[in-house]
């Protein structure tokens, strides 16, 4: 299985919860979900680059695309985008509305 096909996995079951966010009318402030992923994912680059280059952790070279930032395989920043959109669209539908009067 390539890490695209894997990707593919994680990313279904979080665009399905965050559809379920919107759907609720309680989907996560976007704004404030964009800056934390930039931030993340600047963040990814910089210390899987390093973990890389000190060999902490290698690739297939079959199973990925061949696209990289710096050392890191492309197909590395989707579980950052996952977690970026998901834990939100969680919080967003496990807490409770308020009480109008």
């Amino acid at each position: 299985m390539t890490y695209w096909a894997l990707n593919a996995i994680f990313l279904g079951v979080v665009v399905l919860v965050a559809l379920a966010a919107i759907i609720s009318r309680r989907a996560p402030r976007w704004l404030a979900v964009l800056l934390a992923g930039g931030i993340l994912l600047v963040l990814t680059a910089l210390f899987d680059n390093v973990m890389i280059g000190i060999g902490l952790v290698g690739y297939n070279r079959h199973l990925i695309s061949g696209v990289f930032i710096g050392r890191a395989p492309i197909e590395d920043f989707a579980y950052t985008v996952a977690a970026v959109v998901l834990l939100p669209s969680v919080w967003t539908l496990l807490t409770r509305r308020p009480q109008r009067a």
